[in-house]
């Protein structure tokens, strides 16, 4: 029998046995330790929330995510029906949604969340273990190792990381949920629940697919046989993972994330790039060494991956043939270790997806298994002394392990210093120099930013998104030649790239070469039709080029796209203002106005509209107001005109 079917005797009584040979199961845990654990898991976290938010996807997902401008029922049903950065996962966009709405993008709210998140996962970790084994001690171990393990910083201190401890909430939920029909004896009420959770943590993110194939493996732990019954009871649970899979490729697909990095390597080396996956995650679980934002493909010499990778199979083989030789406490082993593998399957890079071939996020539910058979074996172990010595052991390993939870949550402080780690991790891959220049781009910090894009490109003279970011840095600081070079590199490894054209074209523009900037601007919007910035890029040049009609439509359709932006309504504005049109004028200042009502630009053009329609008085109020708000052109017109 496995070791869940052990009675826990003695957690709640003594029995009069001889220290050396008192067994396990009188080993006596408070009742409150699991608020214990929770309460410090959160201490711990505390640190978390005086993290900013990023531009390591925080910037996508939060800052300038637009289904999060919209709080309303239509905006919610938008975000049910679309894909958004290469995802869908619309609960943990509703999440958004309302912290947004009351908060902005205060980043305290955004962690708090999430933090919260973490310590009820914790308690569930531990409910789970504990329903699972049947022993206290084994669920007291399974919780704290997740709560306080280091590879699950990423999961919590990172914000648009939000669907990792939502999505885990509901699965460990759903978990609960099955094992309560199991016991239970199988009741309509609890099979509902159970699979309203899996459509909840389907909904947070995708990588909940799994749990299916978990709930297989639980049923093979408690003993259950596999039969038509207990596969037909989880056929509406893999339809729904069949749908949202692919939903997930479908997402990853329109984002441009599946790639073919892994493929690019080879077919023999894509194993080694398996099995040193897992034997990373293995290792990591033990000693978290090298931990860092991003863990990259690595690089071949001579068509052949660094020595270790190739090691990796071997060790993969050894663990496996240890498993398999044990007569006894194989199924603990083979069940943690299936839940470790069925969870993190996906997450193996079978179908490359973005340009990491680990990430420690994708560990925070598969080293519950892992947790799993460690408690079990120090449950297991009967004589006292020895028992005292791994939990000393594993008490040290505690307290370390919350030390580097601790230091690792101040990494993710700022852009400056995550990206910094990154940098000093993998000195020579290009991302971490690349994610820098962002950083130092956004705050103005150009020579900066240029010496990291330099660097980037030195590194990875292929990385197209590296040539347009140092082409923005050049434009702003007026090198528009050498920006054009940079963006006519970019659009020759990325010829998709619609922002490349409209950039370069408006570059054009400035450098007297009307013909190519049109022609660029043109190729921009076939490639974006939904482009606004560019018809507005065009209507400008229109403008100038005396094509008046021209300009006038192609403000029109960039306001039909987008009605709040308002440099195509001050454009189309302007050249009515310069079509005698001054109504129409009035009417987009009108409209700019009621969008942004601080706008003093907006009531200085429309006071002088005001005053081309002979209405002296409307137009001294705008330009009084517009004097208000420090507008020194306003200032000197009222003076004029207004007595």
């Amino acid at each position: 029998m496995s070791g869940s079917k052990k009675k826990n005797i003695a957690v709640t009584q003594s029995v009069n046995i001889s220290p050396a040979n008192k067994p396990a199961a009188t080993f006596a845990i408070p009742s409150w330790a699991p608020i214990a654990i929770m309460i410090c898991t959160a201490l711990l976290y505390s640190n978390a929330l005086s993290n900013q938010l990023t531009s390591f996807d925080d910037d996508f997902y939060i800052v300038r995510n637009p289904f999060l401008k919209d709080f309303s029922l239509e905006g919610i049903k938008a975000i049910f029906s679309s894909f958004y950065s290469s995802n869908y996962h619309p609960l943990t966009t509703l999440t958004f949604l309302f912290e947004y709405h009351w908060f902005g993008t205060d980043p305290f709210s955004y962690h708090l969340i999430n933090v919260v998140l973490h310590v009820l996962n914790t308690w569930l970790v531990y409910k789970l273990a504990e329903r699972l084994s049947g022993k206290q001690l084994t669920a007291i171990i399974v919780s704290v190792l997740f709560a306080v393990h280091p590879m699950h910083v990423e999961s919590v201190a990172w914000a648009s990381e939000r669907k990792d401890v939502l999505y885990t909430f509901f699965y460990l939920l759903s978990t609960l949920a099955y094992l309560r029909f199991m016991e239970q004896g199988k009741k309509t009420k609890h099979y509902v629940i159970c699979l309203l959770l899996f459509v909840a943590s389907l909904m947070s993110k995708s990588t909940a697919v799994s749990l299916p194939v978990l709930f297989i493996v639980i049923d093979y732990y408690k003993d259950r046989k596999l039969s038509i019954r207990s596969l037909a009871e989880k056929t509406p649970f893999f339809l729904l993972a069949v749908v949202f899979g692919v939903l997930n490729i479908m997402a990853q697909s329109a984002g441009g994330s599946i790639n073919n990095i892994a493929a690019t390597l080879g077919f023999v080396n894509r194993i080694f790039l398996f099995t040193s996956a897992i034997s990373a995650y293995l290792l990591r679980l033990v000693v978290p060494y090298k931990l860092a934002g991003m863990h990259y493909f690595p690089v071949l010499t001579n068509g052949f991956l660094p020595f270790e990778y190739y090691l990796s199979l071997p060790f993969i083989v050894i663990i496996v043939w240890l498993i398999i030789r044990r007569s006894t406490w194989r199924k603990e082993l083979v069940f943690g270790s299936l839940f470790f593998f069925v969870s993190i399957f996906l997450m193996l890079q079978v179908v490359s997806v973005g340009s990491a071939l680990t990430a420690e996020r994708y560990t925070y539910v598969p080293y519950i298994g892992l947790f799993y058979i460690f408690g079990q074996w120090v449950s297991s172990i009967e004589a006292v002394q020895l028992r005292k010595a791994i939990l000393g052991i594993f008490s040290v390993a505690t307290v370390a392990y919350a030390a580097i939870t601790w230091d690792r949550i101040s990494i993710w402080r700022n852009d400056y210093v995550l990206f910094g780690d990154i940098i000093e991790k993998y000195p020579n891959v290009y991302f971490g120099y690349w994610m820098m220049g962002n950083f130092e781009k956004v705050g103005g910090n150009l020579q900066s930013a240029l010496q990291n894009y330099n660097r980037s490109l030195e590194l990875d003279s292929t990385f197209d998104d590296s040539y347009y970011n140092r082409a923005a840095v050049l434009d702003a600081m007026g090198n528009t030649r050498a920006a054009i070079t940079d963006y006519s590199k970019c659009i020759r490894i990325n010829p998709k790239s619609a922002d490349a054209y409209n950039n370069r074209g408006w570059d054009h523009f400035i450098s007297g070469d009307t013909v190519l900037a049109l022609q660029d601007i043109d190729s921009a919007i076939r490639l974006k039709p939904d482009y606004y910035e560019a018809y507005n890029n065009r209507g400008w040049i229109y403008t100038l080029s005396g094509r008046s009609n021209e300009a006038m439509g192609d403000y029109d359709h960039s306001i039909s796209i987008n009605a709040k932006f308002s440099k195509a309504r001050f454009n189309r504005a302007a050249l009515k203002g310069n079509m005698q049109d001054y109504k129409g004028a009035l009417a987009d200042y009108d409209a700019i106005i009621a969008l942004y009502p601080d706008d003093n630009r907006a009531y200085y053009y429309r006071g002088i509209t005001h005053l081309h329609l002979s209405d002296t008085g409307a137009g001294c109020k705008d330009l009084q107001k517009a004097r208000q708000g420090g507008n020194m052109d306003a200032a000197a017109m009222a003076e004029r005109v207004c007595h």
